[in-house]
């Protein structure tokens, strides 16, 4: 049995765009099973294995999750909405508040942080300015809503300005980091992120409980202060099904 509907579309691609405009139309709605493989099958006359493709695009889209021996179910958790510049104002971690309070009403944790001093990539030590085998500050942290993992972020500091401060330890304290370079002389006064998409490494897809088909979201953050010193560079890695982008600001 052929699995092409011709040249225009495969046929597991006809069968994951049928469902996702169910989806949208409220056929399925968050949480709801969806048809398994058995059932698409013979309805549109193709194999399992390319019914269950279609499943697994729908995984990759971020619009539907697998449940290990129950099937597939339309993506019950709501994203959440990062707002790029609202949460970097000095008024959000000037006042005590976390940035990512800026993002969610939901709490969002940290469910696993590791400080250390390193001698960081080549890369890092070029934004950060450093000297060759000058180490840094590393806080790597993974952050979880409602029990789902949904990023991992290492920012990197040059040890020399953040020894012996609150930075190289756990918990920061209210404000965060920037707060805490703030009371060292080092506010950050200006920010610049790069985003890129990929696919994730397997570490990464391991660590944040996702499929290497879908997309991870890269963003790098570099923060300067007044002269013009780079104080950190922030590396996060976010699950694409998890976030929307979201850039608000005036004319």
């Amino acid at each position: 049995m052929a699995d092409e509907a011709g040249p225009e579309q495969p046929r597991y691609l006809q069968i994951a765009d049928a469902l996702k405009k169910a989806i949208e139309a409220g056929t399925y709605g968050p949480g709801d099973r969806l048809p398994g493989e058995n059932e698409l099958a013979p309805k549109h006359g193709v194999s399992p294995m390319t019914a269950r493709r279609a499943l697994r695009i729908l995984a990759s889209q971020g619009l539907a999750e697998s449940r290990k021996g129950a099937g597939f179910f339309v993506q019950a958790f709501q994203p959440i909405r990062r707002r790029g510049i609202q949460r970097l104002a000095r008024d959000q971690w000037g006042s005590g508040r976390s940035i990512w309070s800026a993002d969610e009403s939901r709490p969002l944790t940290v469910d696993r942080v590791a400080v250390e001093e390193v001698v960081p990539p080549m890369h890092i030590t070029r934004m950060l300015e450093l000297q060759a085998g000058e180490t840094a500050c590393a806080r790597s942290r993974r952050f979880a809503l409602e029990g789902r993992p949904v990023m991992l972020a290492t920012s990197y500091l040059p040890f020399r300005l953040v020894a012996g401060s609150a930075i190289t330890q756990a918990d920061t304290g209210p404000g965060g980091t920037y707060a805490r370079l703030a009371d060292l002389g080092h506010a950050p006064v200006h920010f610049k992120e790069e985003i890129r998409g990929r696919l994730p490494s397997s570490e990464e897809a391991t660590a944040l409980e996702m499929s290497l088909e879908r997309p991870v979201l890269n963003v790098c953050r570099t923060a300067f202060a007044a002269d013009g010193q780079v104080v950190e560079v922030n590396e996060m890695t976010l699950d694409s099904a998890s976030y929307v982008l979201d850039y608000e600001f005036d004319a």
